[in-house]
């Protein structure tokens, strides 16, 4: 028996069988991970109205707070209950968002207070509609008009797949409004960037460090103005050593004093905390329970497997997985692309996300995954960890990660919107020595199992790699 076993003797084999997928995904799930479910559901079109109306949600015609009804639940917060603004409730209800997540119900009234937050909360909780309700309704209330390149507010992420994704749900969300939100991000649309931040208002700037680091130095973009700040997974941040990059662009912005800030990472180590003490005034400290970090609609399964096997497990797994849209993690890109390699030679359609894909590339790709043009993503942690992607039903932990807080990162692909979702994790000679790590950070044993005896089949023998074809420049002709 391999080294999993010796680590996890203790642990009862359980028989588990496959969860049952739930392919429809809600609108926004990042911004609510639980909005109420309506089959085809479509937000209706804009209208620029953003009075008291009445009628119904998104009608062309008027519109009232009294059309959306919801009813009080004890134990639970409704939006209701926060006294927002009108085109911001009208929003809500397009989106069809009735009762507040855990992270939302605690921090939304300190939020709408203009008081400083720390929150501790990971991907899918709603987190962002937190920060976005606050300073939507900030900017509803000052009635300002900034000049172009002048943004209120600033909302600093480490990806560009997620400020792409936090842009996308504050239009969502101001719609209704007057309010203009520009995504500014590298290694594409540099002029179009500049284009967008030099005409017209720049009312909420969503960036990553790099490039809005640029563009301040250019002065394209002027934070004189900011009055809310926002600093997501500042974890990740300083992981990917962005953090000399957001001190300088916070030092360009009005003194703490001045300016309510709002940071959010998914584990608050003291590198975080002495980040929160620098930049915010008497912050609120906020955190979900450990059992929510790993959300109910995902059943875990760690396979107790030799290194050799859990190729075999991940390919039939995959096969019998049909028309669904599966995340395989692995720790290394040279790992990644080996197994890219191997799946592709055993005709699995499947896309490599590593740190070092060209942008135009990585676009592309998240795109035919997102279409379902290729149904299998091999990815590593800090390519995936800004996919953003609806009705993902199956995560592989093809390595286990080093970090357990990457082990919530990961898996928190799937399960989203209230939907279900499998997580899958290989324990073999070395993976086996990550679990009990894992399993105190997320507050919760993992089932470990032996795979199924149809599982262990070995695949179909892989075409071999097409060599590249070296084209020659003929027959090179003698000097006289």
């Amino acid at each position: 028996m391999p080294a999993p076993a010796v680590v996890h003797a203790a642990k009862k084999i359980i028989p588990v069988q496959p969860a049952e997928h739930i392919a429809k995904s809600l609108p926004s799930d990042s911004l609510h991970p639980r909005a109420k479910k309506q089959e085809g559901r479509k937000l209706p079109p804009k209208t620029p109205a953003t009075k008291a109306e009445s009628g119904p949600p998104g009608s062309k015609g008027k519109w009232n707070i009294s059309s959306f009804q919801v009813d009080r639940i004890d134990g639970k917060s409704r939006f209701h209950d926060f006294d927002l603004p009108l085109p911001l409730m009208r929003a809500i209800a397009d989106l069809g968002f009735e009762y507040c997540t855990p992270i939302q119900a605690k921090a939304l009234p300190d939020a709408l207070a203009g008081k400083d937050l720390v929150g501790r909360a990971s991907t899918g909780t709603g987190k962002t509609a937190v920060f976005l309700i606050a300073l939507l309704t900030k900017l509803l209330q000052e009635k300002r008009s900034p000049r172009p390149g002048t943004p209120q507010a600033l909302i600093i992420a480490p990806t560009r797949e997620l400020v792409m994704q936090i842009a996308k749900d504050g239009h969502l969300l101001a719609r209704y409004t007057p309010f203009r939100i520009i995504a500014v991000y590298g290694g594409t649309d540099y002029q179009g960037q500049i284009h967008r931040l030099e005409k017209g208002r720049a009312d909420i700037v969503v960036a990553t460090p790099g490039r809005l680091l640029d563009f301040v130095g250019k002065r394209v973009v002027r934070l004189h103005q900011v009055r809310t700040m926002i600093i997501d997974e500042a974890d990740r941040m300083l992981d990917m050593g962005f953090i000399p990059d957001v001190r300088r662009i916070i030092g360009r912005t009005p003194k703490k004093q001045d300016r309510q800030t709002m940071l959010f990472s998914a584990t608050i180590t003291p590198d975080v905390k002495r980040l929160a003490e620098q930049w915010c005034v008497n912050p609120i400290s906020l955190e979900t329970e450990l059992e929510q970090m790993t959300v109910d609609t995902v059943e875990q399964i760690v396979y107790m497997t030799t290194t050799a096997e859990k190729y075999n497990v991940l390919y039939n797994t995959i096969v019998s997985a049909k028309h669904e849209r599966i995340i395989v993690f692995t720790n290394m890109k040279s790992e990644a692309k080996r197994l890219y390699d191997r799946l592709r030679s055993n005709d699995i359609q499947c896309a490599l996300l590593t740190g070092d894909v060209p942008q135009q590339k990585r676009m592309a790709r998240l795109e035919s995954f997102r279409s379902g043009r290729v149904e299998v993503m091999i990815a590593t942690d800090v390519a995936g960890r800004g996919i953003h992607i609806d009705g993902i039903s199956h995560v592989f932990n093809y390595t286990l990660p080093y970090e357990p807080e990457d082990y919530v990162h990961r898996i928190g692909r799937t399960g989203r919107a209230g939907n279900s979702g499998i997580s899958i994790s290989f324990a073999d000679e070395e993976g086996a020595f990550y679990l009990p790590e894992i399993e105190e950070f997320i507050g919760r044993s993992l089932p470990c199992v032996q795979p199924e005896e149809a599982l262990l089949v070995q695949p179909p023998p892989g075409r071999s790699p097409r060599k590249p074809v070296r084209r020659g420049r003929g027959k090179k002709r003698r000097r006289r």
